[in-house]
């Protein structure tokens, strides 16, 4: 991982009680529970999708702009699946695709090809990120 003074971003976000805000509160919704089916709101699947396209088209964008003055143009659909194994875990199967109009095909292969490298989940390579979870200190929030 890299030295922690060379990120570029971070932000967080909580979820508790049906709904997860951005620290900056840009993001405020509500969540759909699987232990309460009425509630309404983004479900995991969506949020991972939706997350998925913002990344990819941040990255897309600035590979377009190496490529083309089309950058502008450049759209992400990202579709994002969660199923059980059977131990029980989830497993997400997410599928993306980049557009970018006035592109020819190598274009747009190329276009492809320097996002995926640039986004730290690669679909080449799974080693680029890392996640880690402990249990927070009581009383904070």
């Amino acid at each position: 991982m890299p030295d922690p003074s060379s990120w570029l971003h971070e932000a967080s976000a909580t979820a508790t009680g049906g709904h997860v805000r951005t620290d900056d509160g840009e993001l405020s919704t509500a969540l759909a529970s699987p232990l309460a089916p009425h509630c309404t709101g983004l479900t995991p699947e969506q949020l991972l999708a939706a997350a998925f396209a913002s990344c990819l088209h941040h990255a897309a964008v600035e590979a377009a702009g190496e490529i083309t003055d089309e950058a502008h143009t450049v759209q992400v659909t990202a579709e994002a699946k969660l199923g059980r194994d059977d131990d029980g875990r989830y497993r997400a199967d997410v599928h993306a695709s980049i557009s970018s109009a006035g592109l020819s095909r190598k274009q747009l292969a190329e276009l492809v090809a320097y996002a995926d490298r640039l986004w730290p989940f690669s679909s080449d390579d799974s080693s680029r990120h890392r996640l880690t979870v402990s249990a927070a200190e009581n009383g904070r929030h």
